[in-house]
């Protein structure tokens, strides 16, 4: 882009004081909540992507720069067609760390076996145990909230809200929990990631959400009542 037709650090400026106005009146919105499908809250959660996205086009403009965060919009996806009114839904999460300090991951887990008599004194000894210990111990949100006490560094992420029919029978789905995507049933979907892949919107139609190396995925059940 031509120095002539780029943004000005002002239009950035004011770009980013709009994001955090409208950051603002979500809140607002929220806390206000009249029931579940509030139109005040749906309609402060488009204005804040709305703001997010221009602000992230001009940073980008004006300083070849990018936000960690990315809203999707309707034109990312496949077009909907799952049932009108869901009566069940499934969240396919998968949350992807470094071990960035091995010896506090290590110590973490030394506390938790020290904590509880009926953990062995051996599974903390090596990186691999310390993670099935922790994990075992603390829910997947607590970690992500607490991963640099754990010793670990965030780095992509992904949350897809799926529309079913009915709820999947008791034990079904346990064996391969991510083999069968329908990408057409997907409600809505987050990504969060230090850079833009642009291999995420390329090909919706192949979502990496499924083989042997997602075994940090998780899944639980989601409010989306603002969708």
């Amino acid at each position: 882009m031509s120095d002539a037709v780029q943004p000005t650090a002002a239009e950035v400026r004011a770009a980013a004081e709009a994001v955090k106005t409208a950051l603002d009146r979500h809140l607002a919105a929220v806390e206000r909540r009249s029931g579940e499908d509030d139109p005040a809250v749906y309609e402060a959660f488009n204005e804040l992507a709305a703001a997010a996205e221009v602000y992230d086009e001009l940073l980008y403009d004006r300083y070849d720069e990018v936000t960690p965060f990315e809203i999707p919009g309707a034109e990312d996806a496949p077009p909907y067609t799952g049932p009108e009114e869901p009566n069940a839904l499934s969240v396919l999460i998968r949350r992807d760390y470094a071990v960035a300090e091995p010896q506090r991951l290590l110590a973490q887990a030394q506390r938790v076996e020290a904590a509880d008599e009926g953990l062995g004194t051996e599974a903390s000894g090596t990186v691999h145990g310390a993670l099935e210990v922790l994990f075992g111990e603390f829910e997947p949100d607590e970690i992500a909230s607490r991963h640099k006490e754990f010793g670990l560094a965030e780095g992509d992420s992904t949350l897809w809200v799926i529309a079913a029919d009915e709820p999947a029978e008791p034990g079904e789905w346990l064996e391969t929990p991510f083999e069968q995507v329908d990408v057409e049933r997907v409600v809505c979907r987050f990504d969060v990631s230090a850079v833009f892949d642009d291999d995420l919107d390329d090909d919706p139609d192949e979502p990496d959400l499924e083989g042997p190396d997602l075994e940090d995925e998780d899944l639980e059940p989601l409010d989306v009542d603002r969708r």
